[in-house]
């Protein structure tokens, strides 16, 4: 079975999108289209901005989802069987298999973004990247820190788990990981502790907008990073995608159980290369290729 995965933040680049207008028109509509719903020229710092434009929240979150749903619109045997998104990328992977609208999805990108960023000034924080330990024992640790929060947060592919927490949690975290003989523990250039219980504020708001916001069923089945099942049903869809803002992203366990559910051929739809990689450490028979 085919898989289409989409990209979070993180996988932006400077010129991102910018061939796709100049050579297709549906492309360029919706490009167009972006700006007016937003209300400023997103396209423009797509295509022309600085990588240091590009990593504001409320920028990234709306340009890689820009990229990857106009990538799927606009290809024509975009078909897929199965989809999953990477965070943010759950989004992308909604509006591409039609639960939610353009529009819609791009406004709730927004939202969750602006929502994101008000979070992250409330309560600074951080995330780090811990590679080469088993992710029970970076589980341990993190439950090992009493006083601060500090959670695991993205379970990206075996032996590479990002935790997330307040900056003196993931100090502390990163020093216990070391001394646990991880490989590497590495504070990551973010603005806050995505995917763990400082992003309650956030999740309250976007409940709101997911709330208020109409949803269909998809066309196949989402993996979600909450659930990692792959859901159809509008109301669990909603749920998960609101508990998502504070709750771990289970991207390893969503590609297995794709995988037992007869994904066979993966197709990174968006800008990067991460997910093909991930996809090849979960699991290596796995045919993996970008849009």
């Amino acid at each position: 079975m085919k898989a289409y995965v989409f990209p979070g933040q993180g996988a932006q680049f400077p010129g991102m999108g910018k061939e796709l207008y100049e050579t297709n028109t549906e492309a360029k509509k919706l490009f167009d289209q972006a700006d007016e719903i937003l209300g400023f020229k997103i396209s423009e710092i797509m295509f022309n901005g600085t990588a240091d434009e590009l990593k504001q929240t409320k920028v990234t979150q709306p340009a890689v989802f820009l990229h990857s749903v106009i990538l799927a619109k606009t290809t024509a045997d975009f078909k897929p069987e199965m989809a999953a998104g990477h965070s943010l990328g759950e989004l992308s992977a909604l509006v591409a298999t039609g639960a939610l609208s353009f529009e819609d999805g791009l406004k709730l990108v927004y939202e969750r973004a602006l929502a994101m960023q008000e979070a992250c000034e409330i309560n600074p924080s951080t995330m780090a990247a811990i590679l080469g330990l088993e992710d029970a024992k970076v589980e341990e640790i993190c439950a090992s820190i009493n006083d601060e929060v500090v959670v695991a947060a993205n379970y990206n592919c075996p032996g590479q788990l990002v935790i997330s927490g307040s900056n003196k949690g993931i100090e502390i975290a990163c020093e216990k990981a070391k001394e646990a003989g991880a490989k590497r523990a590495l504070p990551l250039p973010v603005g806050g502790a995505f995917h763990s219980p400082l992003m309650e504020p956030a999740r309250e708001k976007l409940e709101k907008a997911i709330e208020a916001t109409s949803f269909n069923s998809p066309i196949c089945p989402v993996y979600q990073n909450v659930s990692t099942k792959g859901e159809t049903d509008v109301e669990t869809i909603k749920k998960n995608l609101i508990a998502q803002l504070t709750a771990p992203v289970k991207w390893t366990q969503s590609v297995q159980n794709m995988v037992a559910d007869g994904g066979a051929e993966f197709v990174e739809c968006g800008p990067g290369k991460v997910l093909q990689g991930l996809v090849k450490k979960i699991h290596r028979e796995a045919e993996v290729s970008g849009l």
